[in-house]
């Protein structure tokens, strides 16, 4: 195992920190987002997904969220009332509905989106593409870090939830 040097491991602290503080600010950009658009940012982060897809069915938008499809299914309802998706048959399969954006309403989210971006290109244009290319690379490493830690606790929170609730000294659940 090699030591770590004082001065690294000042900075992989500062890096935590700032990596905490980063993930804030984005929950709450986020949640100024959707409240901008009468949303809660579930549903405004489903939109997101669904950009992304091009479309989905409900339980393909429950498994990539980890909502149950009677969440998502409020999720969709919310959405298609203030006219952000709509539903459409699956010309393949009468069973299933696709649910696909509609590419006014994300043009106008993404209106929403314009000054930030502007700041971040602005912001990226002081660094080297060699430096650019490190921050790529530690934000692609981070999200596949994020990606698999999430599946981690999502399969911990399955497993807790067929084990039975342990009792409290008079008999109930706790």
């Amino acid at each position: 195992m090699s030591a770590t040097s004082p001065a690294k491991s000042a900075l992989l602290d500062d890096l935590q920190q700032a990596g905490q503080q980063l993930s804030l600010a984005t929950i709450m950009f986020h949640q100024a987002v959707a409240d901008r658009l009468g949303l809660h940012p579930t549903d405004h982060k489903c939109i997101g997904l669904l950009g992304s897809a091009g479309s989905a069915t409900a339980g393909e938008l429950a498994e990539a969220t980890g909502l149950t499809t009677g969440a998502i299914t409020g999720v969709i309802d919310r959405l298609e009332a203030a006219g952000f998706v709509r539903r459409e048959d699956d010309p393949d399969d009468r069973r299933r509905v696709i649910i696909r954006v509609v590419p006014k309403r994300i043009r106008d989210i993404a209106k929403l989106f314009e000054p930030f971006a502007a700041a971040v290109g602005e912001m990226a244009g002081r660094y080297s593409e060699r430096e650019l290319a490190t921050i790529l690379d530690f934000l692609t490493r981070s999200e596949q870090v994020l990606r698999d830690s999430t599946r981690e606790l999502r399969k911990g929170a399955a497993s807790a939830r067929k084990k039975p609730q342990a009792k409290g000294a008079r008999g109930r659940s706790l």
